[in-house]
C-alpha cells in the first residue's frame, strides 16, 4: 500500500523536473530497478557525502534518518566513485545530487560512501512507479544556432572543461550573443548548470531534461539523439550560439563514442588539458578522428611556460579563460553572420 511522503522529505537535485508535482507517494518496489527510476530512501550511516544537493542547488545537511528522494543510476568518475544500479535494500549515495547505487571502486582521496536504506519507489497517478523519463522534455525540431556551436572536451576529469565552457559563454555574452549551454554527458548535477548560469548563459539544457540521470551505460544511439535534442532545445529557447560540454576524458566510453557525431554537428572543438603532453596526444587523437579542433584551454593555461610548450607541439592557440571571455570565444565561431 502506498503512503504520502512526509513534509520534511528532502528532494534531491535529480528531481528538479519532478518537484512540485502533486499526489506523489511512497510505494513498494516492483522488479529490478532501472536507471532513472525514482526512489525514496532514508539515510543510514553517513560517509563521504554529508550534504544533499537540492532542486534549488542548496547543500542540505544530511542526518541519519532523513527521508530522501533520488534516482537509481550508474556513475563513472575516475576521481571519485564508480557505481552501478543496485537491487539491494542498502545502497550508496553515488553523488550529492541524489544518485543511488552500489559503489564498485573509489578514488583513494575519498572516504567510504554514505549508506541509504531503500524504502520504496516514488509513485504517481494511480500508484504508478515514476521515472525521470516521465518528466522528460519534448524533443524539439533540430535547428542549428544562428552563430554556430562549439564542443568542449577534455583529456580527463578536472582538466578545466567547465571553466573553459563558462569562459566561452562569458565571451559570447560580452559580444551581445544569447549564449546557450548544454551538458551532453556526465552525472546529473547542478554544479555545472550553476556555473553556466553564473557566466551569463541565457539558456541551459542537459541530459537530465531528457530523462537521463547519468549517461554512463546509456546506449550511444540515445545519447546521440539527446545531444541533438539539447542543442535544438537551446535554440528553441532563444540561444543564437551554443557551447556543448562533454564530461570526463576523451577515452571514457560514452565520450569517445559520441566524438564521431560531432563532425559536421559543431563548428569546432576546444580541448581542455592540464599539461603539454596531454595537449599533444589529445590534439593528434582528435585530428585522426577528423574533428575540427580550434584551440587548447583548461588548467594548462595557469602556466605560461606549459601553454607555450603546448602551442609549439600542437600548432594551436592556447587560450586562457580570460582570453576566451575577452573575445577569443567569438573568433572561434568564425560565423559569417558575425562578420
Amino acid at each position: 500500500m502506498s503512503r504520502p511522503l512526509t513534509f520534511d522529505t528532502k528532494w534531491s537535485y535529480l528531481t528538479r523536473r519532478v518537484h512540485g508535482v502533486h499526489d506523489l507517494r511512497l510505494g513498494p518496489v516492483s522488479g529490478d530497478p532501472q536507471p532513472g527510476e525514482l526512489v525514496v530512501a532514508d539515510v543510514g550511516e553517513l560517509g563521504n557525502h554529508t550534504h544533499l544537493e537540492t532542486v534549488h542547488g542548496r547543500r542540505s545537511r544530511l542526518y541519519p534518518g532523513d527521508l530522501v528522494v533520488g534516482a537509481h543510476g550508474n556513475r563513472y568518475a575516475s576521481d571519485y566513485y564508480e557505481g552501478y544500479v543496485s537491487s539491494g535494500r542498502t545502497v550508496h549515495l553515488l553523488a550529492a545530487s541524489g544518485l543511488m547505487g552500489a559503489v564498485a571502486s573509489t578514488h583513494a582521496a575519498h572516504a567510504d560512501p554514505t549508506r541509504l536504506r531503500v524504502l520504496g519507489a516514488l509513485l504517481g497517478h494511480e500508484d504508478r512507479p515514476l521515472s525521470l523519463t516521465d518528466f522528460a522534455r519534448r524533443a524539439p525540431t533540430a535547428e542549428p544556432p544562428r552563430f554556430g556551436s562549439l564542443a568542449v572536451v577534455g583529456s580527463t576529469m578536472n582538466a578545466g572543461k567547465t571553466t573553459t565552457t563558462a569562459a566561452i559563454l562569458r565571451g559570447w555574452r560580452a559580444a551581445g550573443l544569447r549564449a546557450g549551454a548544454g551538458k551532453v554527458t556526465g552525472t546529473g548535477s547542478g554544479k555545472d548548470r550553476w556555473a553556466y548560469v553564473d557566466a551569463g548563459a541565457a539558456q541551459v539544457c542537459d541530459f537530465l531534461d531528457f530523462g537521463i540521470v547519468s549517461t554512463y551505460g546509456e546506449p550511444l544511439s540515445r545519447l546521440r539523439t539527446t545531444m541533438v535534442g539539447i542543442r535544438a532545445a537551446l535554440v528553441e529557447d532563444g540561444a543564437d550560439a551554443a557551447a556543448l560540454e562533454l564530461a570526463d576524458g576523451l577515452f571514457q566510453q560514452e565520450t569517445r563514442g559520441l566524438l564521431p557525431a560531432l563532425g559536421g554537428f559543431v563548428d569546432g572543438l576546444v580541448l581542455a588539458v592540464a599539461d603539454p603532453l596531454a595537449a599533444q596526444a589529445g590534439a593528434e587523437f582528435l585530428r585522426q578522428e577528423g574533428l575540427p579542433l580550434r584551440a587548447i584551454s583548461g588548467l594548462i593555461t595557469a602556466s605560461p611556460l606549459a601553454a607555450r610548450e603546448a602551442a609549439a607541439v600542437t600548432g594551436l592557440p592556447v587560450l586562457s579563460p580570460a582570453a576566451l571571455a575577452e573575445g577569443a570565444a567569438v573568433e572561434l565561431l568564425a560565423s559569417p553572420a558575425l562578420a
